[in-house]
């Protein structure tokens, strides 16, 4: 990518999309984002108890969903509010891993805990709070942990391709950028989504982009809308929260779907990624039909 777009970019370089650099794939156990498939990442906001965390990972597991979101440790606005087990809830996490083959992401939240939570855990999340922690980021960078990357709250994209590129200043490659909702005059909504920011990341940036509705939304009816937006801006997959009871949940119960909810987004999602799939295989013969005639032409 050259022109406007790399100067307007010109502080985040190792981000930008070029000639050397046209996608990064990280992968994760079997899973590749940034490839052809529309990765889900799903589970509940927090980690409660064992039981909990099994039946979310089972049921999610037989859906086909290989990596298990769970926040064991909780950046909460009240001070009264559930702050998170802990270690207990990391060790938790990796039971429901090896129980189910799952990888697992999870929120870091200091520097001095990386170490900890990256014995744990298969990809470190960064949360808004923390997108620009720029200790938080090269410790976590450090650990070789891929980072799920989360936009702050009034962050711009500059903003946060900037905390990406502290990231890849420290040595890894593997970030995962996340749309999640951004803080405007608008109160309805928990956040404001902004898929013209997953378009624009997708046209800029080499790394994979995650979109997460539930944050967006902040009502679990308008999760399943947000998530075929994130798929019509051609995000690479989503963080969605999913909880076997959430009338009950201890955090975000508003936004968390249920076991047969979280079914349902899914089989509505079907359609949206076929078509997906058919745009873009039809996009590559139409692109490539031109450049082979004018190969053609040339040789005669």
């Amino acid at each position: 990518m050259h022109g406007p777009w790399h100067e307007r970019f010109a502080e985040t370089p190792d981000v930008l999309r070029d000639d050397q650099h046209r996608q990064t794939i990280v992968q994760v156990l079997d899973v590749r984002f940034g490839g052809a498939d529309f990765i889900t990442m799903a589970g509940p906001c927090s980690v409660e108890t064992e039981l909990q965390l099994m039946r979310t990972a089972s049921h999610l597991s037989q859906k086909g969903v290989r990596i298990l979101r769970g926040g064991a440790f909780k950046p909460r606005s009240s001070p009264y509010a559930f702050q998170g087990l802990g270690l207990d809830g990391l060790k938790i996490l990796a039971h429901a891993r090896d129980q189910f083959g799952m990888a697992i992401v999870t929120e870091v939240l200091s520097e001095t805990d990386v170490s900890m939570v990256a014995e744990y855990a298969d990809i470190l999340q960064i949360g808004s709070r923390n997108m620009e922690n720029f200790s938080l980021l090269e410790a976590a960078a450090r650990s070789g942990r891929p980072i799920l990357l989360k936009r702050g709250m009034t962050a711009t994209v500059p903003d946060l391709l900037r905390s990406a590129q502290c990231v890849l200043e420290n040595g890894n490659p593997n970030v995962l950028l996340c749309e999640r909702g951004i803080r405007t005059f608008d109160c309805v909504l928990r956040n404001t989504f902004d898929p013209g920011a997953i378009a624009l990341l997708k046209h800029v940036s080499h790394l994979p982009v995650i979109a997460d509705p539930s944050h967006a939304a902040g009502r679990r009816e308008l999760v399943p809308a947000f998530a075929r937006i994130a798929v019509a801006a051609n995000a690479d997959g989503m963080l969605v929260e999913v909880h076997p009871n959430p009338a009950t949940a201890w955090s975000d119960g508003d936004q968390s779907l249920g076991l047969g909810g979280f079914d349902d987004m899914m089989a509505s999602l079907d359609p949206w990624l076929s078509l997906r799939k058919a745009s873009s295989a039809e996009f590559e013969t139409t692109v490539s039909v031109p450049i082979e005639l004018r190969v053609g032409e040339a040789a005669a």
